[in-house]
């Protein structure tokens, strides 16, 4: 799959869960264009080669940095751009993977694949904390 297919993909995945999600219509394009940056970051880092848990912390990092950036702008909560964001770097097929070698009895494997999957998870909670804490220092020293 080449690199606009996979952008194209992501865009409509997010603006698809952000409908899901309920949000304001106004911002469902806004959400795919989140999804698709962080997308974008993530498969790009990849070229480079970087290791996939730093490629997913950088690309959650600036998925809510672009969150905070469109909440401003469209007087909308943060919440709404950097869930749909994230969606694309959601681990969700390697999780399905450790689930299904648990149940095949392939246990070595399976833990192998959980680990993975939750440092997944972990860089990018990470990376949305990491975005937030500068958010809030960077306002404190405005003031």
């Amino acid at each position: 799959m080449n690199m606009l297919e996979q952008l194209v993909t992501s865009f409509i995945s997010t603006a698809a869960f952000a409908i899901l999600f309920n949000v304001p219509r106004s911002t469902i394009i806004q959400c795919g264009f989140v999804g698709m940056i962080g997308w974008m970051l993530y498969t790009s880092s990849q070229l480079i080669p970087l290791d996939p848990i730093l490629a997913t912390l950088i690309a959650s990092f600036f998925v809510t940095v672009i969150s905070q950036f469109f909440a401003r702008i469209y007087k909308t909560p943060v919440i709404v751009f950097s869930v749909a964001g994230i969606i694309p770097l959601v681990p969700g097929g390697l999780a399905y993977d450790a689930m299904k070698n648990v149940v095949l009895n392939h246990y070595d494997l399976a833990v192998q694949l959980a680990a993975k999957s939750f440092m997944l998870s972990g860089a990018i909670a990470i990376g949305l904390v990491f975005s937030e804490v500068l958010n809030q220092l960077f306002r404190r020293n405005k003031s």
